[in-house]
Formats: C-alpha cells, sequence, structure tokens
C-alpha cells in the first residue's frame, strides 16, 4: 500500500483509505462482518479511517470504536461533525455549542482519548467561521483533536477559514474532503487548486460515484437501488435528470476502455481518483469484505496520459456530468429570496 504525507500535516496516511458510512444500518448491519473488513483494510496497509458521527445514526462509529480495540494507534482516525443527530434543532451545525457535545459523544462511541482528524462536514450559513474556528482551536489545544479539516467546501470558504484563522490565531483546516470521480470532476476548477495553493491536504469521497463506476448500472439491467441510495441520494439516479440518463451511455465507454486497459472499471475508476496532483488519499466506501478485496486490489494501478486524455473526452475537465449530484448547494442558489430584491 502506498503512502503520503496528508498535505502539511506531517502525519503519513495510507493512498487508499476506508470510509465507513457503508457499516451499520445504512448499509451492512452485520457488526462482526463490518469489524472483519475494517481488520481486512488494516492488514492490507490501510492506515486512514474516514466515518461520521452521522452515518447509521451514531451506528458505525460505535462499529469503528469496536473494531480498533488493541489497534488504535495503527491508525489514522478521522470523525466530522454537522448534520443533524436529534430532533429539535440544537444537535446539528457547527456552533461551539454543538461541537463541544459533539465531540464528547464521538470519543463515547469511537471508544478513544483522542481524533486524529476531526472534520466539518459541510458549511453552516448560520455560524461564523470565526466561532467554528475557535472551538476546534480549543480541541486541538486540549488533545482531543490533533488536526481539523472541512469537506464539501467551496474554494471561497476555503479562502475564508484560512483567511480568518490567520487574523484571530486560530488553528487552520488541515484538509478538505471533496466527492470527485470521472463523474465528478467539478472541484478540478477551484477546489483542488486552492488546495495546492494553500498546502491543504485532500481526501476524496465517493470515487464510485455512488456505485454508477462499479458498472452494475448499466441500461441492459433493471434499476434496482438499496434503502440507501432510494431514501438519501435518489437524485443521482433520478433518470428525469439528463446528467443521470447521460451516466448510462459514460458507463459503457468507460467498461470498454477499462477492458483495453486490461483493467476492470472500478480499479479505472480509483485510479483516477488518485491521479490528481492534489489528492493525498481516495476514500472507499465497501459494503463487503468482497467488495474491499476488489477495490484494494486497485491501490497501486496508475493510468497513463492515453487513457486519462480519453477520459477527459468522455467528461471533460472541471465538469459535473450530473450538476444534481452536489451534495453541498449554497444557500443563495438554493434559496430565490436570497438572490432577490
Amino acid at each position: 500500500m502506498r503512502t503520503t504525507t496528508l498535505g502539511r500535516t506531517g502525519i503519513t496516511v495510507s493512498r487508499v483509505a476506508l470510509g465507513t458510512m457503508m457499516l451499520g444500518a445504512w448499509g451492512n448491519p452485520d457488526h462482526q462482518e463490518a469489524e472483519r473488513l475494517i481488520h481486512t483494510a488494516l492488514d492490507a496497509g490501510v492506515t486512514l479511517i474516514d466515518t461520521a458521527d452521522m452515518y447509521s445514526a451514531g451506528e458505525s462509529e460505535e462499529i469503528v470504536g469496536k473494531a480498533l480495540k488493541g489497534r488504535r494507534d495503527e491508525v489514522v482516525l478521522a470523525t466530522k461533525v454537522h448534520f443533524p443527530m436529534g430532533e429539535g434543532g440544537l444537535r446539528q451545525g457547527n456552533s461551539r455549542r454543538w461541537i463541544r457535545q459533539a465531540v464528547e459523544d464521538s470519543l463515547r462511541r469511537l471508544d478513544t482519548d483522542r481524533i486524529d482528524l476531526y472534520q466539518v462536514h459541510r458549511p453552516d450559513p448560520t455560524t461564523d467561521i470565526d466561532e467554528t474556528l475557535s472551538v476546534l482551536s480549543d480541541l486541538v489545544r486540549e488533545g482531543k483533536v490533533m488536526a481539523i479539516g472541512s469537506s464539501d467546501f467551496p474554494a471561497e470558504q476555503m479562502v475564508e477559514a484560512r483567511w480568518t484563522a490567520e487574523r484571530r490565531g486560530h488553528v487552520p483546516f488541515h484538509t478538505e474532503q471533496p466527492p470527485y470521480s470521472v463523474f465528478m470532476r467539478g472541484v478540478e476548477r477551484s477546489v483542488l487548486p486552492t488546495a495546492q495553493k494553500y498546502g491543504v491536504g485532500v481526501l476524496t469521497w465517493s470515487p464510485l460515484a455512488s456505485g454508477w463506476l462499479t458498472g452494475r448500472y448499466r441500461r441492459s439491467t433493471p434499476l434496482e437501488l438499496n434503502a440507501f441510495r432510494r431514501d438519501l441520494i435518489s437524485h443521482k439516479f433520478d433518470q428525469s435528470l439528463p446528467g443521470n440518463a447521460r451516466k448510462y451511455e459514460i458507463v459503457e465507454d468507460l467498461i470498454e476502455l477499462a477492458a483495453e486497459a486490461g483493467l476492470p472499471l472500478t480499479h479505472l475508476a480509483l485510479a483516477f481518483a488518485l491521479s490528481h496532483p492534489a489528492v493525498d488519499s481516495a476514500i472507499i466506501g465497501p459494503r463487503t469484505v468482497e467488495q474491499l478485496d476488489d477495490l484494494l486490489a486497485a491501490a497501486d494501478v496508475e493510468l497513463d496520459d492515453a487513457i486519462l486524455d480519453r477520459i477527459d473526452e468522455l467528461v471533460p475537465p472541471g465538469t459535473d456530468l450530473n450538476p444534481s449530484d452536489a451534495d453541498y448547494t449554497p444557500p443563495h442558489l438554493a434559496d430565490a429570496a436570497l438572490r432577490r430584491r
């Protein structure tokens, strides 16, 4: 397993990271199998495990905590805060009040005394970034958190956070975690160059584009979605959207391209996500050990320029095949009242 330094943190991580969103009620509810999957990843040289408090309402963190008993020092453990963890609106967001409570909850579920990388899962327009960075800096100084990062932050908000940290004496975000795949290349336009400019480490997620780049979804087969895809990310499969309909065509082209390169489509997809010079580690999210084994076999695959040029022809650099796939939309675009007099 290849390794690299995560941005300018000095932390060494594996180039392929294990994401645990599918471990628990959202994907694989069998805790013993989920723990076996984590151990398989560690034994293969994976040193970065990424989870979040909201994955299966905390169940994913609990699974990770149990799996790491006796092996905690072998991994860089990352989790996130932001999304609702209860009713009423008080258990969510990026405020000092909630982050203080959320970090203690995550430490308890993970059964650890520290979080190596604590990430803000999404921007929060109701909370000043100064307040968010202030409480995160306190957690770093207290030793509960080793490094902090953002996820799905637009480039302008990455710059604002850095500007605020410098002028207010806060710890800056060390990492950014954007979606990145053959189908989601919008971050190439400004997010990845901004990360490179400021030495921000990049952990990308969804290199298989929510399963599209496994070759599972093709026009010749019925579209069968599990509960997670049907209930939480149905917009990525809605065939009334032209971008989703286009995915079927590009998948066929990519399967042909992968065959010419002597690779499974999954290997081509993961290698693409690791090919950008800004990317330190790509997070995979297998549900089963078999899926994990397949992706681990792709960890050392590198694509030559000819293949990357072909991919550029299919999905131009800096574009998202289906713009509706975006998991974060700025409030001024989502709410018409914010852009009208």
